[in-house]
């Protein structure tokens, strides 16, 4: 039994203990705040027996065998690297960290320790997204797709009343593509690799973030478009077009309807009534392989990739 401690008590990390509470194998043994009384009321709320003020106090307790961050964008790296440290497994949330360099050292660390750690990136082990990879050799040659991931945050009105909360805050390694659009480029890379090349457009918002973005994706053949907002919200589907048929994916963080349009005008379709936007699927991963029934070179490796994109994306976005 892997038993886990959390860091961070925003809604991610709720949704986390959910998951890990349905998941075989992994125990959520205490959650932890800076502020001592805030971790004992989550935890209390939560149903978690044991509460920590502050993660050295997580990192000292050998019946931690593990971390779960989900912690401000910004505070990632150097938590992970105390995690590791400390000798214990960690799976940190997503956007694991700010650049592929600052991931492939923390994979350096974690592979001296003898530890597992990854980025809890629920589309890559979620099951529609597992039906569209086995559905793209269906579709003849891949030409176009849109990706797209828009969701008006509830926090924009406190950025619109003159705030900057956190996931708005360019010095906490807030804004649009790193919260929202991480998903869209995430599942290009994880559906057709690395890009040849980026052009990137952005809106920046009062507090310095972006607020939504595009950022046009280039491979030998195939254009991908990947559209992400936290000012707006989308009312269509995802889709990927093929010469021989067009995929619409009804929601690209957990797809639960995927439907296949060939050029003859015929439909099928793959449905799940399992819950969306449920991490059970990167829980279960990280319990595989904190058991050794697999090794996290491929997961790591997509990390690294889809941050090398971000970084791109930025870059162009800048320019």
């Amino acid at each position: 039994m892997i038993r886990i401690a959390t860091v961070g008590t925003s809604v991610i990390t709720d949704a986390f203990i959910g998951a890990a509470t349905r998941t075989p194998g992994i125990e959520v043994a205490a959650v932890s705040s800076r502020d001592g009384a805030k971790a004992r009321a989550y935890a209390d709320r939560l149903g978690v027996a044991g509460a920590f003020a502050g993660l050295d106090a997580v990192l000292a307790d050998p019946g931690i065998d593990a971390v779960y961050i989900g912690s401000p964008n910004s505070a990632h790296r150097p938590q992970v690297a105390a995690a590791i440290a400390a000798g214990k497994h960690v799976l940190v949330e997503k956007p694991a960290v700010a650049t592929a360099d600052e991931w492939d050292d923390l994979v350096e660390r974690s592979r001296r320790a003898g530890v597992v750690m990854i980025e809890a990136m629920r589309t890559a082990y979620d099951p529609g997204i597992a039906a569209v990879r086995e559905l793209l050799g269906s579709l003849g040659v891949l030409r176009r797709a849109s990706l797209h991931y828009a969701k008006r945050s509830s926090r924009y009105d406190a950025v619109l009343a003159g705030e900057t909360p956190n996931i708005f805050d360019p010095a906490m390694g807030g804004g649009a593509l790193a919260d929202l659009g991480v998903y869209g480029v995430h599942a290009a890379v994880l559906l057709f690799g690395e890009p040849v090349g980026i052009t990137a457009s952005s809106v920046t918002i009062a507090t310095g973030a972006d607020g939504a973005g595009l950022a046009v994706l280039q491979y030998p053949g195939l254009i991908v478009d990947v559209g992400y907002s936290k000012i707006t919200t989308a009312a269509r589907p995802s889709e990927i077009q093929g010469e021989d048929a067009t995929l619409l994916i009804d929601h690209l963080a957990s797809p639960r309807r995927v439907t296949r349009i060939g050029s003859d005008g015929s439909e099928s379709e793959w449905a799940s009534d399992a819950p969306a936007d449920v991490l059970d699927g990167e829980v279960a991963r990280f319990v595989e392989l904190v058991g050794g029934t697999a090794m996290p070179d491929e997961d790591q490796a997509r990390t690294s990739a889809t941050l090398r994109t971000l970084e791109r994306i930025r870059r162009a976005t800048a320019g």
